[in-house]
C-alpha cells in the first residue's frame, strides 16, 4: 500500500534540511511526537549528502485492531534511516526506510525537499509491504494510517519548530 503526502514550509530549504539534521530539533521533535527513550544513531551532513538514523519508541496514533495486536505493542521500537542527497539548489532528494521491532512488514519510501530561499514542500512517498498470508492487506493498511497520522504530526512539529 501506497502513501503520498506534501508538506509545505514557511522557510528556506537551506533552513529546513539543516533543521532535519538538527540534534536538538530532533529531539525537540519527538518530545512533542510523545515518542521516548530517543537516540540519535548516526547523524551527518555535509554540502552534497547526509545519513540520519534515529531509533525510538512510539504508540500507535489509534488502537489496534484486535486481529493485529500479536503484532503490535502499546510501545513499539523503531528504527528510521534516512539517506540525503542534494540534487541542486533548490532540491534535497531522501530515501528512507523504517523498522518497526517485531511487525512483519516492509517501510520504505523517498521525499523530495523542493524550494527557495523563502519557502519550501516536502513531498513524501511512502510504500508499506506485508507479506503475512490472510493478514497482510489489513497490517499494511493499518500501518498506512497510522504513518499518515505520525507523517502529519510530524510536520506539525517540525513548523512549530522553524
Amino acid at each position: 500500500m501506497e502513501l503520498t503526502l506534501e508538506h509545505p514550509y514557511n522557510a528556506g530549504i537551506d533552513h529546513v534540511i539543516n533543521h532535519f539534521f538538527s540534534e536538538h530539533h530532533i529531539l525537540k521533535k519527538n518530545e512533542k511526537l510523545g515518542a521516548r527513550n530517543v537516540n540519535i544513531a548516526e547523524i551527518h551532513k555535509d554540502d552534497t549528502a547526509g545519513k540520519l538514523v534515529v531509533e525510538r519508541e512510539m504508540m500507535a496514533s489509534a488502537d489496534v485492531p484486535g486481529m493485529l495486536a500479536s503484532f503490535h505493542r502499546e510501545w513499539n521500537q523503531i528504527r528510521q534511516e534516512e539517506h540525503w542527497f542534494r540534487k541542486d539548489d533548490g532540491e534535497w532528494h531522501c530515501e528512507f526506510r523504517v523498522k518497526i521491532e517485531g511487525v512483519p512488514a516492509k517501510i520504505k519510501g523517498n521525499m523530495r525537499l523542493q524550494g527557495n530561499g523563502d519557502r519550501c514542500i516536502n513531498y513524501v512517498n511512502l510504500l508499506v509491504l506485508c507479506d503475512v498470508p490472510f493478514l497482510g492487506k489489513k497490517i499494511a493498511r493499518f500501518l498506512v494510517e497510522d504513518s499518515r497520522t505520525k507523517i502529519d504530526q510530524e510536520h506539525n512539529a517540525i513548523t512549530s519548530l522553524l
